[in-house]
């Protein structure tokens, strides 16, 4: 489809893909069938599958109460999965964790340090003026995001939208996909706080002052706070320019920036949805709490913005290699 008007509707314009993937690490999905649902003796046993699938071990107390999460889990997981949504949930291997487990391990508190640092700063953007936009462009397919990621029981979130931008403009400058460090930002960028979260913007900053990045393999990820390494900083490293933000509460202006590039996000990704998404386009509820961070890497114009960007208050930025 061709735009039309960048006047109407945004909402008829641009379907933005979250792949969440790279945030929390898509875990490996477990199948059910209505069987298992039939009894509590047939729930046990899709349980104690479950735990054999993923080696959790649990004493006998604790495993009643696990046992009691799997089950509401799972309600809800089937519950979602009967509606007729563009997105699927799946067991993984959070299963028999509560929602609020899950968030307290993997939060990036984005709000809360948004508060402490005050608003965000305004910047130039250069694709304001970017009329001419692909019907759909997905910077998977054209190799520009790495594979999936996990950052285990850490907050680091911040630290991986970070790295998957930096990945992602430097292929399409380049034509190299290198894996990035995202325990060099845990570890030694400083104006962030590690596991206990951050925000991507001054991680741009850092590894623009510290003249880039090492990678994966040279500085690897260790899911906890450590003291930074400087015999690894003088690894392979690739440099950026500076970032950019795209303007906030703007949807056409996030739709020109991800046509351009994959950009950093920060959503509100407290529901229960998100804790066992698996699959498509997510429209479920959207808070206005920050403490998830991702990248927007796929669009599609011609359809219906299925996700609550102006209720996210998007914090994105843009950057560019040397």
């Amino acid at each position: 489809m061709v735009l039309k008007s960048m006047d109407m509707d945004i909402r008829k314009l641009i379907l933005v893909l979250f792949l969440l993937a790279l945030v929390f690490g898509v875990a490996e999905s477990f199948d059910y069938h209505e069987s298992d649902l039939a009894s509590e003796e047939s729930l046990w046993d899709l349980y104690e599958r479950w735990r054999s699938q993923h080696t959790v071990s649990r004493d006998l107390e604790e495993k009643q109460k696990r046992f009691n999460v799997f089950k509401e889990n799972l309600k809800h997981i089937h519950q979602v999965n009967q509606m007729d949504k563009p997105y699927k949930l799946k067991l993984n291997k959070y299963a028999d964790m509560t929602n609020h487990e899950f968030m307290s391990t993997r939060s990036s508190k984005v709000s809360h340090y948004r508060m402490l640092h005050g608003p965000r700063q305004m910047t130039d953007f250069r694709h304001d003026k970017t009329n001419n936009l692909p019907p759909s462009i997905d910077w998977w397919t054209k190799g520009a995001v790495t594979g999936i990621k996990d950052q285990g029981k850490c907050g680091s979130c911040w630290a991986f939208s970070t790295v998957v931008a930096v990945e992602g403009i430097n292929k399409i400058k380049t034509g190299e996909l290198v894996t990035l460090s995202e325990q060099e930002l845990v570890d030694c960028d400083k104006e962030n706080h590690g596991c206990e979260g951050g925000l991507m913007e001054q991680a741009f900053q850092f590894i623009k002052q510290s003249d880039g990045i090492t990678t994966e393999n040279y500085y690897p990820y260790r899911a906890k706070d450590e003291s930074c390494d400087s015999s690894k900083l003088n690894g392979p490293v690739v440099i950026i320019d500076g970032y950019e933000m795209v303007p906030e509460k703007d949807e056409k202006a996030l739709m020109k920036a991800v046509a351009n590039q994959p950009v950093s996000i920060a959503i509100d990704a407290g529901g229960t949805d998100f804790q066992f998404y698996s699959e498509g386009v997510f429209i479920g509820d959207c808070g206005t709490v920050l403490n998830m961070n991702c990248k927007a890497t796929k669009e599609q114009l011609g359809a219906f913005c299925l996700f609550c960007l102006f209720l996210i208050f998007v914090m994105i930025a843009i950057i560019e290699t040397s």
